[in-house]
């Protein structure tokens, strides 16, 4: 039996295998060197053509059987190309595209197809299916979820062309996202769909990063003694055995949905680990400093609507988009209905996906026309019973000078009120020239602003560009 085995495993491989995420329908980043890997016979030679170059790549399987090489990638285009691996005996792949090729990283509210979960709808599902067509430069590729206690290099899984039949198992997010950065550039667009609904930040990071800045176990017994109940919760494990697989994929970048998980975390503890995570990934791609743009969760009540530990963790996520080189934030606070209160999977996913390509193509790709940011809150100076506030931002405008909707004031008893705000213009200059006028008659003697700073409150405050102010407090209570 042992001979046997033996046989079988020279069998397997004297021919050049490859990962599953390098198959048929693939998209390749494009103008770049795009990285091809693989196993074969030990020291026996790898030789890859193209059928957009007469250039010929060679690689040598080392003494495990692995070997890796680069291929200069064409300019984006919808024609079909190939690519042969040849070891003495020939592997093919067909219908690859060069495009921009995207991560859709995070927990459920990414991994939420367009087909939506159970009771848990997606908006405007039957028009992404008749529309589908249009969209056939979108391909993706979904990573399996699965727990590893090691690093996978490989995942079971092959790539997808978008079309009526295929697109309701896309993420929602990431397929939104691409029909703009699509139909903006006229390119095919690559997803890499490798997540896990309930994940937490820790689910990703490596045991290295785990047991240098964290306490969090990292052997088997005492990760799931850590977090018994639910195992989407358990650190390092996801981040093992699906998202590993892809790191030597060439992409363009990273768009990111989680944070419902971590809702509870001490201080500024979920923004130091969102910082360590993206700095470990992009150690872990080498490609250096790609661009990293998540998605705030939307409002939730967290069995209370009233309660803050929701807006402590938003507050979180625009704390690590400050701290995070080349990243952004989406604002999602306008992205739900008065009736989801109680529901952690919000219908509303394109307006997600395509303020995620609203930062992709200012901030990438260098559409400065597109207005990419949400405003936020800048300065505030208190005049008798009035406070007045400026916005960074606005983009030359807010959306309405009346019945704005979401802010409370606080005196120095600490509660807050709900309070009337307007559009404040006064001739002359100076600092009240322009702002936001906020005032409550029962709190005379303002100290402190709140806007949205709920588990569950919905504003109607947004700029020139149709994007909603990030919730925010100025007291630190």
């Amino acid at each position: 039996m042992i001979s046997l085995l033996v046989a079988v495993t020279l069998g397997v491989q004297a021919k050049v295998r490859l990962p599953h995420v390098l198959g048929d329908n693939m998209i390749l980043q494009q103008q770049t060197d795009a990285r091809l890997w693989g196993w074969a016979k030990v020291g026996k030679t790898v030789k890859v053509t193209t059928s957009w170059s007469k250039d010929v790549y060679t690689a040598k399987a080392g003494q495990d059987g692995k070997w890796q090489l680069t291929v200069k990638t064409p300019a984006a285009s919808y024609d079909p190309l190939s690519i042969t691996f040849d070891d003495g005996d020939k592997l093919t792949l067909h219908n690859v595209l060069a495009g921009e090729v995207w991560v859709c990283a995070g927990q459920s509210n990414m991994e939420m197809p367009v087909k939506g979960f159970g009771n848990c709808p997606v908006e405007g599902y039957n028009e992404e299916v008749v529309n589908a067509n249009a969209y056939r430069g979108v391909h993706y590729v979904k990573i399996p979820s699965i727990m590893r206690m090691q690093p996978q290099e490989d995942a079971d899984c092959h790539w997808e062309e978008v079309s009526p039949k295929t697109v309701g198992e896309a993420s929602a997010t990431g397929y939104f996202f691409a029909q703009v950065v699509n139909k903006a550039l006229n390119v095919p667009v690559g997803l890499i769909m490798a997540n896990k609904g309930g994940s937490r930040v820790e689910s990703w990071l490596t045991k290295e990063n785990l047991e240098k800045y964290t306490k969090e176990p990292t052997d088997s017994a005492g990760i799931v003694a850590y977090k018994p109940e639910w195992d989407y919760h358990r650190a390092m494990l996801w981040g093992n055995g699906t998202f590993n697989p892809i790191l030597k994929y060439t992409v363009k970048g990273i768009l990111y949905y989680q944070g419902c998980s971590n809702v509870g975390d001490p201080g500024d503890q979920y923004s130091e680990r969102m910082a360590l995570l993206v700095k470990q990934w992009r150690e872990q791609f080498g490609l250096g400093q790609i661009p990293f743009y998540f998605v705030e969760i939307a409002p939730y009540h967290y069995d209370d609507v009233n309660g803050d530990w929701g807006a402590r963790l938003r507050e979180q996520q625009y704390k690590a988009s400050r701290i995070i080189p080349n990243s952004g934030l989406v604002c999602t606070n306008d992205l739900v209905y008065p009736y989801e209160t109680t529901q952690i999977h919000p219908a509303q996913k394109k307006g997600v996906g395509q303020r995620l390509a609203y930062l992709a193509l200012n901030k990438t790709y260098g559409m400065d026309a597109v207005g990419c940011l949400s405003p936020s809150f800048k300065d505030m100076r208190v005049v008798n019973d009035t406070v007045h506030i400026h916005l960074a931002n606005d983009l030359g405008a807010i959306s309405r000078f009346e019945d704005i909707q979401g802010f409370e004031l606080a005196g120095e008893d600490k509660v807050f009120h709900p309070a009337k705000a307007e559009h404040f213009w006064q001739p002359g200059g100076g600092y009240w020239d322009e702002t936001i006028r906020i005032t409550c008659p029962d709190v005379p003697k303002p100290v402190a602003v709140r806007y949205c700073f709920k588990n569950f409150q919905i504003g109607n405050l947004k700029n020139a560009a149709g994007l909603p102010l990030f919730p925010f407090r100025t007291d630190n209570w």
